[in-house]
């Protein structure tokens, strides 16, 4: 019974010591690959998540939001409006040079550690945002636009370009017609904090 319980009691230590050398390459392994993970692929699992967030702009604005979708070098998103406001929620496009943080809850946080970055890239996260407002031009949506320095504009696209877009001025809420239009604007994508769209739209 004596050599028994030593040999049990070896037995016992050896594998408690590969347990913790396997628990010691798991948490390396971990690390390592932490290591190498972008905004981008947690920001496309919060995406698809849909999850609600408060971003940070560069304009220093903060913007409660639900995430919707990933383009090359913007995101869209909802805007989250309070319980019995009147005021609808819109569609929202912010270039990520214009996000400085996002503010979300714990679990969300640890939830966009999984790494889906392997994953093919889908049609919509190969869009750049002048890809997405040459559709909003095509579709005369009036857009409300948020600049990183200066007075917003309200107006609708008349065209994107590689790096900036013509902006037919007018009141928010009406339609582009001649007698509308106040004047016209060159914006360079840089120069923007955001885009709402004001009506129905969808990314």
């Amino acid at each position: 019974m004596h050599w028994e319980s030593l040999f049990d009691d070896l037995e016992g230590q050896l594998a408690a010591e590969w347990e913790a050398e396997r628990a010691a390459r798991d948490a390396e392994s971990e690390r390592l690959r932490i290591a190498r993970l972008d905004l981008r692929a947690r920001l496309r699992h919060l995406c698809a998540e849909h999850t609600d967030t408060t971003l940070h702009l560069a304009d220093g604005a903060r913007v409660p939001v639900g995430l919707r979708s990933l383009g090359v070098d913007w995101l869209a998103a909802v805007s989250r409006v309070p319980q019995g406001a009147r005021v609808p929620s819109s569609l929202l496009l912010i270039p990520m040079t214009s996000v400085l943080g996002l503010s979300v809850d714990h679990g969300a946080m640890l939830s966009s550690l999984v790494d889906e970055s392997q994953g093919a890239l889908t049609l919509r996260e190969r869009m750049s945002l002048g890809f997405a407002l040459r559709d909003l031009a095509r579709r005369r949506l009036p857009v409300h636009l948020r600049l990183l320095v200066g007075d917003d504009l309200h107006g609708t696209i008349d065209r994107a370009a590689a790096d900036h877009l013509d902006l037919a001025e007018h009141d928010s809420g009406a339609a582009r017609r001649a007698d509308a239009v106040r004047g016209f604007r060159m914006v360079p994508y840089t120069a923007l904090a955001a885009i709402r769209v004001q009506g129905t739209a969808t990314l």
